[in-house]
């Protein structure tokens, strides 16, 4: 998910499932007198499941919809365990048939969407939202999950694109309803990865009616989100503020997730245990893309929990410690690094940057050699981050510690290489293309300081290789929707898990994905080979071993340079009781509780 982003996720309320489940209880224990103060960095686009790629997006998804699967809060590595399911799949078939059990008793969120009636989740309503992610219509940014998968539905996509309507009465084999409660997948090949794509936001329940009343004229519900979730959304002032309120109708649960060897956990189960959930009425979260403003809002009490981005480390830490003044005000830090991958990309399909030519990749790969990534973890992000050798970070199955990339700092080696290609210096110092034409490369960032630091990064590796470099600044929202129609030359993304498979990063590069997920708009046919093998495999040494072969293509034709997989550093009040950060979940707030007295 984009974290930019990957990466990116709002927990939902867990079913019983051995020792880490959730017990059902009566709903409306929220104390709406309890209120949580988050932050996000950056604008939201909106609060459809299947529209929405952004990380802000869908932590507010996760806490209003809910999928069939999630994870066990405590539990690390990542677990996967029953959401609406009352169990994990049947999975048959050589694992190309999944049969998914619902909960009885689930409603959606009283809407006039209903006309009164009390409307219940059923298995229809997770067949109509997997449709919606390959609706031509919709344009989902998660096609990608179902593309190519599912019996039948490819099929009824492209229909849909002859017909200018997608039929979604149209029953296919690979989603059937057995009886309201029994939903039935089948699938075109073994996909290992199927349960962890149920369990990300994308494939959330929406209601056909919801979305009859009040989508767009793209069929996007991007400001009514009603759902089955612990949350419903109060009030939006786009860009500025979003309010959420618990859902009273809903069905709540009982805390009883069992503690792992992190010696937090006992503390939090020590606080949480027996506690019916949710505890907090209400979510305050505001928009607060400067650094220093959102550090002096913590600091004035005036946010519970806030992720500390790099360059606010000097202020707050003692190397991976808190600082003395924190801790005596109680403040909690949350560290780890984040199962993310940040990198700097070039839009293959641009006429400058783009192609598959001996010049053009001798470009690229001079670029990747002028950016210093050191520089960046020790200026940049104040350490707070670790430099990425392998596009499969740490915390994700298929991460190879031991690899380290042949693509390095190298302003002498880049030099020698555009000389070599023909990208000859003018009078002014400055390259022009082998043709003679101008060589101008538009670096597209946030028009905050995390962009204009990442402008003066790229302008100094620029300006080592004697390359002009212009700068394009658009708000966050914009971006996304540029780069998904592939009309930015160049920009620095980041993708954190969306669930915890090597699979969803080497996804990142596949030509099919174009307008999707693959934000270089990168079609390489030995990549794509290559790829189309590996989503056939389980996690194993012969998939790890593909992709091995395909971080090599990546190294060769260098429509990314590999960034960094930063520290999320986690700022949490004393007030907040059972807070610890998920490195899938994006947040915690059905989790977690409030201190009486505050």
């Amino acid at each position: 998910m984009i974290t930019s982003p990957v990466f990116q996720r709002l927990p939902r309320l867990m079913t019983l499932l051995l020792a880490t489940a959730l017990t059902a209880m009566p709903a409306g224990a929220a104390d709406m007198n309890k209120v949580i103060r988050h932050v996000f960095p950056v604008a939201e686009t909106g609060f459809d499941p299947q529209a929405i790629s952004d990380l802000y997006s869908g932590t507010i998804v996760q806490a209003v919809f809910e999928t069939l699967l999630t994870y066990d809060y405590l539990a690390r590595p990542s677990k996967l365990v029953p959401l609406t399911a009352e169990a994990l799949p049947q999975i048959s078939d050589n694992g190309k048939t999944y049969v998914f059990h619902l909960k009885k008793g689930i409603f959606f969120t009283p809407d006039p969407a209903f006309k009164g009636q009390k409307r219940e989740l059923t298995a229809a309503d997770y067949i109509y939202s997997l449709k919606r992610l390959i609706d031509p219509k919709l344009r989902s940014p998660y096609a990608f999950l179902v593309e190519n998968k599912i019996v039948g539905l490819d099929e009824l996509a492209e229909a849909a694109k002859k017909s200018g309507k997608f039929d979604y009465d149209t029953k296919i084999a690979g989603l059937e309803a057995v009886d309201p409660y029994t939903l039935r997948i089948r699938l075109k090949d073994t996909d290992y990865n199927l349960s962890y794509v149920l369990a990300h936001e994308p494939t959330s329940a929406v209601a056909r009616e919801v979305v009859a009343t009040y989508a767009d004229e793209g069929g996007r519900v991007m400001g009514n989100p009603v759902g089955t979730g612990p949350y419903k959304l109060a009030k939006w002032v786009r860009s500025s503020k979003i309010f959420l309120e618990a859902n009273q109708d809903y069905r709540g649960s009982t805390w009883d997730f069992k503690p792992g060897a992190d010696p937090e956990d006992q503390r939090i189960v020590k606080e949480m245990k027996g506690k019916k959930m949710p505890q907090v009425g209400r979510i305050e979260i505001s928009i607060i893309e400067e650094d220093q403003a959102r550090l002096l809002a913590f600091q004035s009490g005036e946010l519970d929990l806030m992720n500390m981005e790099g360059p606010l480390a000097p202020n707050v830490l003692d190397g991976a410690q808190l600082k003395p003044e924190f801790v005596n005000k109680g403040v909690r830090l949350s560290r780890f690094v984040d199962p993310e991958l940040s990198y700097h990309y070039w839009n293959l399909m641009d006429p400058v940057v783009g192609g598959l030519s001996k010049d053009k990749i001798a470009l690229r790969r001079a670029f990747a050699m002028a950016y210093n990534v050191d520089e960046e973890i020790r200026v940049v992000r104040n350490g707070q981050a670790v430099e990425a050798q392998y596009p499969i970070p740490p915390g994700v199955v298929g991460h190879d510690p031991q690899y380290k990339s042949p693509v390095h700092y190298d302003p002498a080696g880049a030099n020698a290489l555009l000389d070599k290609f023909g990208y000859k210096k003018g009078f002014d110092g400055y390259r022009t293309l082998p043709d003679g034409k101008p060589l101008v490369v538009r670096y597209a960032s946030r028009p905050d300081s995390l962009g204009r630091q990442q402008d003066e990064l790229w302008k100094k590796a620029f300006d080592g290789i004697g390359v002009r470099m212009e700068v394009q600044k658009d708000k966050f929202p914009e971006l996304l929707k540029l780069e998904k129609q592939c009309k930015l030359m160049m920009r620095t993304a980041a993708w954190i898990a969306d669930y915890p498979d090597a699979d969803n990063f080497m996804q990142l590069l596949y030509g099919k994905n174009i307008y999707q997920s693959n934000n270089g708009c990168a079609r390489i046919p030995e990549y794509d080979r290559l790829y189309e093998q590996s989503i056939r495999m389980p996690a194993s040494a012969e998939r790890d071993k593909l992709y091995h072969q395909m971080t090599r293509i990546i190294e060769s034709y260098a429509p990314w340079r590999l960034g960094i997989s930063r520290y999320r550093n986690m700022l949490v009040q004393s007030r907040i009781l059972g807070y610890k950060k998920h490195p899938i979940l994006h947040a915690e707030w059905q989790y977690i509780d409030v201190a009486s007295g505050y």
